[in-house]
């Protein structure tokens, strides 16, 4: 399901308004070894497969940050803001990974407008995503992302 807004009207009108969940993404150990790679974060219980299936969680497991980045890619299967000049990352008020998310996972992603803020710079969008591994109690991050939609 993806919802397309042409204006900072429709988007008010959608405050409180679940949309997904959209297509999944699945997380294998080369996306995992390239984050921490990217990062400098190599903690065995992302990158040492042998280690990590011995460990706590049966298995490697995606670095939180990690499933923090992938927000702008599951999300833009889930909404389009069709008007503004640019749309800028503008911060994050609140993030959360209530559960881990094993190599192999299948991770999707919903998200909810909670406020319509004007700024001097244009509208501040707040926008909370919650992304789900299949099959799991909990979700594997909750975030209320900021987005700047300028001109």
């Amino acid at each position: 399901m993806s919802r397309t807004f042409t204006s900072l009207d429709d988007v008010r009108a959608a405050i409180g308004e679940e949309i997904g969940p959209g297509p999944s993404l699945v997380i294998d150990q080369d996306r995992i070894n390239q984050f921490a790679d990217a990062t400098g974060d190599h903690q065995w219980i992302h990158v040492d497969v042998e280690k990590a299936t011995a460990g706590p969680f049966g298995a490697p497991i995606a670095h939180g940050y990690l499933t923090l980045s992938l927000i702008p890619f599951l999300g833009s299967s889930l909404l389009n803001l069709d008007f503004g000049a640019a749309k800028i990352n503008y911060g994050a008020n609140k993030v959360r990974f209530p559960s881990p998310v094993p190599v192999g996972s299948s991770l999707s992603a919903t998200v909810t407008v909670t406020d319509v803020a004007e700024s001097p710079a244009g509208a501040v969008l707040t926008l909370k995503y919650v992304v789900t591994a299949e099959g799991a109690a909990k979700p594997a991050c909750v975030a209320e992302t900021l987005v700047l939609v300028a001109g």
